[in-house]
C-alpha cells in the first residue's frame, strides 16, 4: 500500500493555518479590488474537491488504497478553499463566498474510467502549481502572495503522489495504463491548441446539465478563469511552456522513454494503443 508512507510524507511537511501564514503582516494598501474578487474566485474553484472526491470514491471502489488517499488530498484541498475564504474574511469580508455559491460547485460527476482520471488530475495538479505560482508573482500584497506560494508547494506534491499510483498502475495494468496516460498527457500538453484552459475544473463532466457542466461555469463570473490567465496573472506561453515541459519530463520519467515533444508522446499513445488492441483488451476499462 502507498497511502501509509504517503500520510508520514505530507504529515511532516503539512503547514497550519494560524502558524504559518504571516497574518500580521497583511498590507491593506497593496490589495486592489480587482486582486480580491480573484481571490474569491479561487477560492469557491478549490471547493470543488468535495465534487471531485466523490468522484473518486465512487469510481474506485475496488482500491482501498487509493480511496484511502483521498482522505489526505480532500483534507488538503479543502484546507485550500478555507484559507483564501478566511483571507476574505479577515481582510475583505464582503467578498467571502455564501455557502450557496460554494454549494453550486458540487456537483454529480458522471463515472469515467478510472486510469484516465487519475492522468487527468495529474496534469491538474502541475497546471496548478504552475497558475499559484504566477498569481503569487501577479498579487502585490505579502500575505496573499505567501498563501499562493504555500498553495503552490501543496499541489506539487499532490501531483507526485498521484504520480505514485501512476507508477503502481503501470505495474498492474502495463499498456493498458501506459495507454491512457498517454491519450490524457496529450491532450492536457496541448493546452496552446484550444480556446479555454485545460485543467479539471474546465471540463465538461456531466452531459445532462450541459452547459453548467463545469467547475467554472458555476461560478458567479463563468468568465473568470480565462479573464485571470490572460489579463491578470499572464499565464503567457513561456509558463504554458514550463507545464507542457512537467507533464513530457514525467511521462518520460513513467514511461522509461524521453519524448521531447508532444507529438513524440503522441506517437507513443499510438502505439500502446496498437498494442493494446492487439490483445484485446480495452485502454480504458482498468482500475487505478
Amino acid at each position: 500500500m502507498l497511502y501509509p508512507e504517503l500520510f508520514k510524507q505530507l504529515e511532516s511537511v503539512r503547514w497550519d493555518m494560524d502558524k504559518d501564514i504571516p497574518w500580521s503582516t497583511f498590507d491593506a494598501s497593496q490589495l486592489s479590488d480587482e486582486q480580491a474578487q480573484t481571490i474569491k474566485m479561487n477560492a469557491i474553484t478549490e471547493w470543488s474537491a468535495l465534487p471531485a472526491t466523490e468522484m473518486f470514491l465512487r469510481d474506485n471502489r475496488n482500491d482501498s488504497d487509493f480511496s484511502a488517499f483521498m482522505s489526505i488530498w480532500f483534507f488538503e484541498e479543502q484546507k485550500h478553499s478555507l484559507v483564501l475564504i478566511e483571507y476574505l474574511r479577515r481582510f475583505r469580508p464582503d467578498l467571502v463566498p455564501t455557502e450557496q455559491e460554494l454549494h453550486e460547485v458540487r456537483f454529480e460527476f458522471e463515472p469515467a474510467p478510472a486510469l484516465e482520471t487519475l492522468m487527468l488530475h495529474f496534469c491538474g495538479e502541475i497546471r496548478l502549481n504552475h497558475w499559484y505560482r504566477r498569481a503569487s508573482q501577479w498579487h502585490t500584497e505579502p500575505v496573499i502572495k505567501h498563501i499562493y506560494n504555500t498553495l503552490s508547494q501543496d499541489e506539487a506534491r499532490h501531483g507526485g503522489a498521484y504520480l505514485r499510483y501512476m507508477k503502481r498502475a503501470i505495474q498492474n495494468c502495463g499498456n493498458e495504463a501506459r495507454a491512457a496516460f498517454a491519450k490524457i498527457g496529450v491532450l492536457m500538453a496541448s493546452a496552446r491548441r484550444t480556446a479555454q484552459a485545460l485543467h479539471p475544473t474546465n471540463l465538461h463532466v456531466n452531459k445532462n446539465l450541459f452547459p453548467r457542466d463545469t467547475i467554472q461555469s458555476r461560478l458567479p463570473d463563468p468568465k473568470w478563469l480565462e479573464h485571470w490567465l490572460d489579463k491578470q496573472i499572464n499565464f503567457d506561453a513561456v509558463w504554458e511552456s514550463k507545464v507542457v515541459d512537467r507533464i513530457l519530463h514525467n511521462m518520460s520519467l513513467l514511461m522509461e522513454r524521453s519524448f521531447p515533444s508532444v507529438q513524440d508522446l503522441n506517437r507513443y499513445r499510438k502505439e500502446m494503443m496498437a498494442a493494446v488492441g492487439q490483445s484485446g483488451a480495452s485502454p480504458t476499462a482498468a482500475a487505478v
